[in-house]
C-alpha cells in the first residue's frame, strides 16, 4: 500500500472527515496543485487586431486518457469549424493551436503555459482528469488566462479564471446515489483510480451514503497508468455489495472490467454504476457490458430539439468516433459558451468577459438541452441522468432528475455535508 493510499484509508468515519488535509495534499501535487504565486499577472499578448483569434485546445493525445479525451479534441475543432462558418467570435475567425497534455500533469502545466505566454491564446480549451486541471489552474491564474473544462469532477472549486461546463458533484455524483438509494441498493463498493477526483468524489459519497442508509462494504483504488484490478475484485467479490461505484478513469477501467468478469460478476448480480463510462468508451472495455449502468448529463438517447443536430454533424465529421457522449457535448458547449461570454463582453480581454458573465444571463442551447451559466461560480446549470448500457452499446435513460440543476460545487445546500468538513476537503483538494 502506498503512503499516498495510506493516507486516505480513513477519510470519513460515521459523517465525520477524518485525516482528509493530510489524505489529498498528494493528489495531482506534481503539478500545480496549490494556490497560485503572488507575482501580479504580465501584460496580456493576446493580438486582437487581425482577423483571427488564437485559442489553445489542450488534451491528452497520447497516454493512458487518450482512449477519452481525442474525442474532445475532436470535437473541440468541429465547434471551431462550425463557429468559424457562422462568422467566427466578433468577427474573428478561431486559429486554434492544439497540444498534447500526454496523461502527464506536468506536461499539462508546461503547455498551458506555452499556449499563454508564447502562443499568446485567449483561452484554453480541454483537460479531463482533475490532475490535469488542478495543474493548469495556478497558470491561468498567474497570468489572467481563462481555462474551460469539459468534464465533470468532484466539485469543491471555483475559480475567475475557469470555467466549468462539465458536471459537479450535485449534479452527477447525488444524483446517482439517489438512484442507487431508490433501487433500494443498501450495500455499496467503491472502485476508482488514485487521483483526486474518486478520492474526494467518494469522500462525499460516504456522507451521502450515511444519510441515505447505505452502507459501503470496501473502497479500493489502483494508480491511474495501472490496469491490473485482480486483487481489488476478488475483494468485491468477497463483500457481496449491491452495487459497485466505479469512479475508475480513462483504460484502467478496461482492466477493471476484464478482472470484474473474470471473478464471474455480472450486471445482473453485481451492477457497475460508473461515472467515465459513456458511449465511446462502452465498446472498448473488451467485454459486453450490456446491463451496466452510468451517471451523465447527456447520452446521444437523450429526446431533445437540439441533440438530432449534434448527433448528425458529429457522424459527418473527419475523424468522428461515430457516437456522441457527455465530455464531448460539455467540450462543445464550452467554445459556444466562450464565444457567448466573449459577444456579450464585446471584448477578449478576461476582466471583461468575467464581467459580463456576472452581469449577463449566459445561457446556450446545448444537445443536452438550454444551460444557464452562474456567473458567480462560473458553472452551468445541468439535467441528471442514469443510463443502462444496452446491447448496442447506448444508454436506455432510466431515471432523470424532474429540472436542471442549479450548480452547487461546494455543497453549502446539503444538510449532510457540514461546513467544517466542507473546509478541510477544499483544503486537502487544493
Amino acid at each position: 500500500m502506498s503512503t499516498f493510499s495510506r493516507r486516505l484509508r480513513t477519510l470519513v468515519a460515521t459523517g465525520t472527515i477524518v485525516t482528509v488535509a493530510l489524505a489529498l495534499a498528494g493528489c495531482g501535487a506534481r503539478a500545480g496543485d496549490g494556490t497560485p504565486g503572488a507575482e501580479s499577472a504580465a501584460p496580456s499578448c493576446v493580438d486582437t487586431s487581425g482577423d483571427t483569434i488564437k485559442l489553445g485546445f489542450l488534451n491528452s493525445l497520447t497516454g493512458g486518457m487518450a482512449i477519452s479525451e481525442k474525442t474532445v479534441s475532436n470535437v473541440l475543432h468541429m465547434a471551431a469549424d462550425e463557429i468559424n462558418a457562422g462568422g467566427g467570435i466578433l468577427g474573428k475567425k478561431i486559429k486554434y493551436i492544439q497540444e498534447d497534455g500526454a496523461t502527464d500533469w506536468p506536461t499539462f502545466a508546461e503547455k498551458a503555459e506555452k499556449l499563454l505566454t508564447q502562443d499568446c491564446v485567449a483561452a484554453i480549451f480541454g483537460g479531463w482528469t482533475s490532475s490535469s486541471r488542478k495543474a493548469v489552474k495556478p497558470v491561468v491564474e498567474k497570468h489572467n488566462g481563462l481555462f474551460f473544462y469539459p468534464v465533470q469532477y468532484e466539485g469543491l472549486e471555483s475559480s475567475p479564471n475557469i470555467y466549468y461546463t462539465g458536471a459537479t458533484t450535485n449534479q452527477q455524483i447525488i444524483p446517482a446515489m439517489d438512484f442507487l438509494a431508490s433501487k433500494g441498493v443498501k450495500r455499496l463498493f467503491l472502485a476508482g483510480s488514485d487521483y483526486v477526483f474518486p478520492r474526494t468524489a467518494n469522500a462525499i459519497i460516504k456522507l451521502y451514503a450515511a444519510k441515505l442508509g447505505i452502507q459501503i462494504v470496501g473502497e479500493e483504488y489502483v494508480p491511474l497508468d495501472k490496469d491490473d484490478w485482480t486483487t481489488q475484485v476478488a475483494k468485491i467479490v468477497a463483500a457481496k455489495p449491491d452495487f459497485i461505484f466505479n469512479t475508475i478513469n480513462g483504460s484502467s477501467n478496461v482492466g477493471f472490467i476484464k478482472a470484474y468478469y473474470d471473478a464471474g460478476l455480472t450486471a445482473a448480480t453485481t451492477p457497475i454504476i460508473s461515472v467515465s463510462i459513456a458511449e465511446e468508451e462502452a465498446p472498448a472495455m473488451g467485454h459486453e457490458i450490456t446491463g451496466q449502468y452510468a451517471s451523465w448529463n447527456y447520452f446521444e438517447s437523450l429526446k431533445t430539439d437540439t441533440n438530432p443536430k449534434f448527433i448528425k454533424s458529429w457522424k459527418a465529421y473527419p475523424n468522428s468516433s461515430g457516437v456522441t457522449s457527455d465530455p464531448m457535448e460539455a467540450a462543445y458547449i464550452s467554445l459556444y459558451l466562450y464565444k457567448a461570454l466573449v459577444e456579450a463582453a464585446g471584448s477578449f480581454d478576461v476582466d471583461a468577459v468575467n464581467a459580463a458573465a456576472k452581469k449577463n444571463t449566459i445561457t446556450f442551447a446545448a444537445p443536452e438541452g438550454t444551460v444557464t451559466l452562474d456567473g458567480e461560480n462560473h458553472h452551468i446549470s445541468k439535467p441528471g441522468h442514469i443510463g443502462r448500457i444496452n446491447a448496442n452499446n447506448q444508454f436506455d435513460i432510466v431515471w432523470s432528475s424532474d429540472k436542471f440543476i442549479a450548480p452547487d460545487p461546494f455543497l453549502k445546500g446539503y444538510d449532510w455535508f457540514p461546513a467544517n468538513v466542507r473546509d478541510q476537503l477544499v483544503k486537502a483538494a487544493g
